[in-house]
C-alpha cells in the first residue's frame, strides 16, 4: 500500500457525505433520544437538593413520596430513551457498514489484473470485513459520545455552576495540563493503528495462502514452517495492537487525573463555605453528583479521540482503494458489439509488465467459425492474449478488433458477453451444481438445462451425486474430481452460448480418461463458434484450422498441424519430442527451437529432460 494520508475532516466529511447523510432522519431521531438519556443525569444530580436538604436535614416527610416518584420517572424515561437510541444506532451502523462494503466491493471487481496482482484476496478481505467493522463500532461511538455523552456533559456542568461558579472552575483546574498530552496519544494511536491495520491483512493473506495451498504444505512438509510465519506475523500484531490500546487509554487515563486534581480543590475550598453554613449539604452533595456523573461520559469523550484515531486509520485503506484509479474503462459512448462470430485480429501489439516484454510487435488474425491453437512455450505470450482479448488488461501499443471493431471503443460488459472461457482452473462456487451452471440465470428452461448436461456429460455423474443437480459443489468445486469440474464448467459455456470460445489448456491436469471425455464435450462446444486454444498437449489441436507459433511474445511460424511438420522448426521439434516418432531434433542446438523447448517441458512427461540430452548430445 502507498502512505496516502487523509485529515480526520476530509475522512469524516467523505463519512458523512457517502453513508451516514441518508441515513439523517433516523440519526437526528437517535440524537434526540441521546439527547434524552443524558439530560437525566442532570435531573438526577438536581435532584439531590431537595433529597438532602428537605427530606434527610429538615425531615419533611411529605417531600419523601414527590422525591421518590421523580426519581423512578427519571430512570424509566432513560431506559426508554436508552433502548431507542441503541436499536436506531444499530440499524444505522448496520446499514451504512453493508453499504460500504457493497461499495467496496463493487470498486475493487472493475480493477484490472494488475491491482490485484499487488493487493492480495487476504488483504482485501480484511478491507472489506475487518476495517469496515471497525469502522461502524467506532462512528457508533462517536455519534454517541457527541449526542447523549455530550449533552449529559453540558447539562451536568450547568447543574454545576448553578450551585457555585467558582467550584465549577476549580473542578475543571486540571484541562490545560492534558492538552498537549492527549494530541500527542491521538497521532501515536493513529500511527500504530495504521502499522496493525496493515499486519492484520498480512495475517489473513497468509491465512489464505495457507488454507488454499495446504495440500503441497502437507506434501512438502511445510507445517512448521509455515506456523512459525504466522506466529512471527501475530507476534508482531499483538505487540502493535498493544501499543495502540496504551494510547488509546492514555487520554481517559489522563481524564482521570484531572478530575482528581479538580476534586481536591473543590473540596479544599468548598469545605471551609459549608462548615461555615455558607452553603448547604444538598448543594454541596447535587455539585459533587454532578461532577461524579461527568466522569463517565468524560471518560467516553477522552476515549473516542483515540477510537476515531484506530478508526481514521481503517478508513484511510479503505479510501485509498475507493480513490484507486480505474485504468480499463467501458468508453462514454460506446460501439456495440459485432454480431454473429467475426474475425479477431491482433495487429502490432506490445505489451510489457515492468521492464519484461511479454508481447513484442505481435500480430495474428483468428479466423471467424475456425480454430485457432497457440502454442509455445511458458511464458510465451500466450495467457496474455487472452487477457488482452477479454480487456483484463490492455496493450501499450497496438490495436485488438473483432470484426473491425477496436475492443476500447466497447462496452466491456458487452464484450466480455462474447467470450465462454474454459481453463485448467476449473472456477466453482460453494453453490449448488445447478446454481454453478446457471450462475443466477432466470430464464433457463428445463429443456436447456437438461441439453447442456448431455453435451458436456454431466449428465453422465448426476445420478452419482447425492441431491443431484441440488448437490452443493464444496468450496471451489472441492466435492467434485478434476474432470467432473472441467465437465461443469464446459456446461456453463455451453448455456452462455456466446460466438467466441477461449479454451486455456482445459484438459492439461486430466488424467487419460477424463481428458477423452472433456476433449469430447469440447469438441461439442467449438462447433460453429470461433476458437482459441492454448494446448501443451498437440494431440489436442492437430485438427485446428491454424495453429500459431509463438516464442518471446512474437508469433514465429502459423499453418496447418500437416504444415508446421513439413517445415520443421519450433513445432516440428516439439511434436517428434512428445510423439517420440524415431526422428532427431533439429541440428541447431543454440536454435531459437531448442530454447523453446527447454522451457516448455512439462514435468508431467517423464523422463523428458533424458530423453533430450540424449537426442541431442548421442
Amino acid at each position: 500500500m502507498s502512505d496516502v494520508t487523509y485529515s480526520s475532516k476530509e475522512l469524516m466529511a467523505w463519512l458523512w457525505r457517502d453513508y451516514l447523510k441518508k441515513h439523517m432522519g433516523l440519526l437526528a431521531l437517535a440524537v434526540v433520544f441521546m439527547s434524552i438519556e443524558g439530560a437525566t443525569l442532570g435531573a438526577l444530580a438536581k435532584l439531590m437538593q431537595p433529597m438532602f436538604d428537605q427530606v434527610f436535614v429538615a425531615g419533611k416527610e411529605d417531600a419523601l413520596l414527590w422525591v421518590g416518584l421523580v426519581l423512578v420517572g427519571i430512570f424509566v424515561l432513560r431506559a426508554i430513551a436508552g433502548v431507542a437510541q441503541k436499536v436506531l444506532l444499530t440499524r444505522i451502523a448496520q446499514k451504512s457498514a453493508a453499504d460500504m462494503r457493497i461499495d467496496l466491493l463493487d470498486r475493487m471487481m472493475t480493477q484490472d489484473g494488475a491491482f490485484h496482482q499487488s493487493h492480495p484476496p487476504g488483504f482485501l478481505i480484511q478491507r472489506v470485513q475487518s476495517d469496515v467493522n471497525a469502522v461502524g463500532d467506532v462512528w457508533r461511538a462517536v455519534i454517541t459520545g457527541t449526542g447523549r455523552d455530550l449533552i449529559g456533559l453540558i447539562v451536568l456542568l450547568g447543574v454545576a455552576i448553578s450551585i457555585d461558579p467558582v467550584w465549577a472552575l476549580l473542578a475543571c483546574v486540571g484541562v490545560p495540563l492534558m492538552v498537549m498530552p492527549a494530541a500527542l496519544a491521538q497521532r501515536f494511536v493513529r500511527a500504530r493503528s495504521r502499522e496493525a491495520r496493515d499486519l492484520g491483512a498480512h495475517l489473513s493473506t497468509r491465512l489464505d495462502e495457507v488454507f488454499h495451498g495446504i495440500v503441497q504444505i502437507k506434501l512438502n512438509a511445510l507445517e512448521r514452517y509455515q506456523a512459525r510465519q504466522y506466529r512471527d506475523l501475530t507476534r508482531t500484531y499483538v505487540r502493535t495492537e498493544v501499543r495502540a490500546a496504551f494510547g488509546n487509554s492514555a487520554i481517559p487515563g489522563m481524564i482521570d487525573i484531572m478530575s482528581g486534581i479538580g476534586f481536591m480543590a473543590v473540596i479544599l475550598y468548598g469545605g471551609s463555605e459549608i462548615i461555615s453554613g455558607d452553603k448547604t449539604i444538598g448543594q454541596f452533595m447535587t455539585f459533587f453528583t454532578a461532577m461524579g456523573f461527568t466522569f463517565n461520559p468524560l471518560r467516553r469523550l477522552g476515549a473516542i479521540s483515540g477510537l476515531w484515531q484506530m478508526a481514521a486509520a481503517a478508513l484511510e485503506r479503505i479510501k485509498e482503494l475507493m480513490d484507486a484509479p480505474i485504468n480499463l474503462k467501458s468508453p462514454d459512448k460506446p460501439v456495440a458489439v459485432p454480431v454473429g462470430s467475426s474475425d479477431i485480429v491482433l495487429q502490432r501489439v506490445s505489451l510489457s509488465y515492468g521492464d519484461a516484454k511479454v508481447l513484442d510487435d505481435l500480430s495474428l488474425t483468428a479466423k471467424a467459425g475456425q480454430t485457432t491453437a497457440l502454442v509455445g512455450a511458458s511464458g510465451a505470450g500466450k495467457s496474455t492474449i487472452f487477457n488482452l482479448l477479454t480487456r483484463l488488461i490492455d496493450p501499450q501499443s497496438g490495436t485488438v478488433t473483432i470484426g473491425g471493431v477496436p475492443l476500447k471503443t466497447m462496452d466491456i460488459p458487452e464484450l466480455r458477453g462474447l467470450y465462454s472461457v474454459v481453463t485448467q482452473e476449473a472456477l466453482l462456487f460453494d453453490e449448488t451444481l445447478r446454481e454453478n451452471i446457471v450462475l443466477g440465470r432466470e430464464n433457463v428452461t428445463d429443456a436447456e438445462l437438461q441439453s447442456v448436461l448431455e453435451a458436456a456429460h454431466v449428465a453422465d455423474f448426476i445420478p452419482k451425486l447425492e441431491h443431484g443437480l441440488e448437490t452443493r459443489v464444496g468450496p471451489r468445486g472441492s466435492a467434485l474430481s478434476g474432470g467432473q469440474r472441467q465437465r461443469v464448467v464446459i456446461a456453463r459455456a455451453l448455456l452462455r452460448n456466446t460466438p467466441i470460445l477461449l479454451l486455456d489448456e482445459a484438459t492439461s491436469a486430466l488424467d487419460a480418461q477424463s481428458e477423452k471425455v472433456v476433449q469430447q464435450a469440447l469438441d461439442r462446444l467449438s462447433e460453429g463458434r470461433t476458437t482459441i486454444v492454448i494446448a501443451h498437449r498437440l494431440s489436442t489441436i492437430r485438427g485446428a484450422d491454424k495453429i500459431v507459433v509463438m516464442d518471446r511474445g512474437r508469433v514465429m511460424d502459423e499453418g496447418k498441424h500437416e504444415e508446421l511438420l513439413a517445415r520443421g522448426g519450433i513445432y516440428a521439434d516439439l511434436y517428434r519430442l512428445q510423439f517420440e516418432d524415431g526422428k532427431t531434433v533439429s541440428d541447431s542446438r543454440n536454435s531459437l527451437a531448442l530454447r523453446a523447448l527447454e522451457r516448455d517441458l512439462k514435468p508431467t512427461q517423464p523422463n523428458l529432460w533424458q530423453r533430450l540430452g540424449q537426442r541431442l548430445f548421442g
